[in-house]
């Protein structure tokens, strides 16, 4: 059962979340960070898993995601940088010092998100659903037409018609703020999205001082983020140990890495968090 609970972004904003509580012993808190115009809720199963095998697990809205969203996103404010920087830092902020580590499952953009963070440092393990550069020459044939109608009819359409990319019209997902639009499109149009962007070199800085170890899952059948966009993105945490897997026995496409037939990955992914957060326990001294 989740708590709902309010956190206050690292500049005042104020973000939904819901806690769930730890069935059994504490193995670690675990901080999910979702995926582009995707709300909490969608993590909910995910999140009751993990709780059940001895994880506290919060998940949250992003500032104009879901519960964390204004009543319109005409002239609302807020971008990536600020995702990362302001909601999820504030977040891993609000995960109390302890014994029990702090652990981040990211969907996407989740996994993107660790090397933007200020206080990275706080996170002991990051596992990483879906995530790449979105450059779509990555993507296969059919897949790269959808991504330039999206980014040159659809995506210019949408925000000049409402002044936020209104997704929800077109069934893509939650609609998504303008400036969040706007970074995705342009840093979609490098090979390694925003490491390749001239004004982004000091972001790139950051990235290669994140020595949180790594797991990246990537579903062979994912469009959006197949084996070779995360390869291109996961070389910027270069001072990270990344460990990279390749799903090939699960039908998942961009979204099924949290749907209920993922649930063997859920379970290897969680095994890879308990086995690194026992590596990291105290040796006893006889």
């Amino acid at each position: 059962m989740a708590t709902p609970i309010t956190i206050r972004a690292r500049d005042g904003y104020l973000l939904e979340a819901d806690r769930y509580e730890a069935q059994g012993p504490l193995r670690g808190h675990l901080v999910v960070a979702g995926a582009t115009a995707v709300p909490q809720g969608f993590y909910r199963r995910f999140a009751e898993h993990a709780a059940a095998r001895g994880y506290a697990v919060t998940t949250f809205d992003y500032r104009g995601i879901g519960r964390s969203a204004p009543p319109s996103l005409a002239g609302f404010g807020g971008d990536f940088l600020d995702w990362a920087r302001l909601d999820l830092a504030a977040v891993v902020d609000s995960v109390p010092h302890g014994a029990a580590p702090l652990l981040l499952a990211g969907h996407s953009f989740g996994g993107q998100a660790l090397g933007l963070l200020p206080n990275h440092e706080r996170v002991a393990g990051l596992v990483a659903f879906g995530t790449g550069a979105g450059w779509h020459g990555w993507m296969p044939p059919l897949e790269r037409l959808k991504v330039h109608f999206l980014w040159r009819v659809a995506g210019p359409w949408l925000v000049w018609r409402h002044g936020y990319l209104a997704w929800s019209r077109i069934g893509m997902g939650a609609d998504v703020p303008r400036g969040v639009y706007r970074q995705w499109k342009g840093w979609c149009r490098f090979p390694r999205y925003f490491f390749d962007d001239p004004a982004m070199r000091e972001t790139a800085l950051g990235f290669a001082r994140v020595t949180t170890p790594i797991v990246a899952y990537n579903a062979l059948d994912d469009r959006w983020a197949p084996p070779s966009s995360r390869d291109a993105f996961m070389a910027g945490y270069g001072a990270a140990l990344v460990k990279t897997v390749n799903v090939a026995d699960l039908r998942l496409g961009h979204m099924g890495y949290f749907r209920p037939q993922a649930r063997p990955l859920w379970d290897a992914a969680l095994d890879w968090f308990e086995a690194l957060v026992d590596d990291r326990a105290p040796q006893r001294k006889d």
